[in-house]
């Protein structure tokens, strides 16, 4: 996590004659009949919102449509280190994984964070001897649509696979998941599981800003913070 100010916090939708048999039957509706009144969506804050307080399941609960991953969470252990911590937190759903000392200098990872998310990428699958995952770009802020397909299809994917999703975001002030502080933050986070009756994401995040280790965040959300980076997937 880099922020924009120096700080050091704990270490992501009849036919005619039938009608008018029924017109000599039902009297007319009287012309003051109120209309329907259109349901509003809630808003992108609402939404946001609500899914910051949905209760967070057990690791590894799943049931149809919705799904989490069991992982081994820590928090960074420095400043700059939640890519070594978001890496580390994907590596658990699959092995017993090294230290963050080990995977920062594997990145490599110095005190001005993890450069690309494609460092990520190559750590990964060594550590898992795999090719699975991939480096997806996300250059266009907003995101295109097809840029959001992608990203939900994978984060279905991987989920299914046992394979948590690393992202790389810039949170500015007015976007930010729950407990944020009030400057941008470029900052590493993993993806650990989906629901989606109501399209939200759960987050593992290693920089301790929010109330809980892992928390919800609708997929609009994780669409836009990660723009102009990318994911490992």
């Amino acid at each position: 996590m880099r922020i924009q100010e120096r700080t050091t916090t704990r270490l992501k939708a009849a036919s005619c004659g039938l009608a008018l048999i029924a017109a000599t039957m039902v009297p007319m509706a009287s012309s003051a009949t109120a209309a329907p009144v259109a349901v509003q969506a809630p808003t992108a804050a609402q939404a946001q919102a609500a899914a910051a307080a949905k209760p967070v399941p057990k690791p590894g609960y799943s049931v149809q449509g919705l799904k989490t991953l069991n992982i081994e969470f820590q928090y960074q252990q420095t400043g700059y280190w939640c890519g070594p911590a978001a890496t580390r937190i994907a590596l658990s759903a699959r092995i017993s994984p090294p230290s963050q000392q080990q995977l920062a200098n594997e990145l490599p990872t110095d005190q001005n964070g993890t450069d690309w998310i494609g460092q990520v990428t190559r750590v990964l699958n060594n550590h898992l001897g795999t090719g699975w995952y991939e480096t997806k770009e996300m250059p266009n802020d907003p995101p295109t649509q097809a840029q959001r397909d992608l990203l939900w299809r994978d984060v279905l994917l991987d989920i299914d696979n046992n394979y948590p999703i690393v992202a790389n975001i810039v949170a500015p002030a007015n976007n930010h998941p729950p407990g944020y502080p009030n400057y941008t933050i470029w900052h590493y986070f993993t993806v650990i599981g989906y629901d989606t009756s109501d399209m939200t994401v759960l987050i593992a995040d290693p920089a301790g800003f929010a109330p809980t280790a892992t928390y919800w965040l609708t997929f609009n959300q994780l669409a836009t913070l990660i723009p102009p980076k990318g994911y490992s997937a």
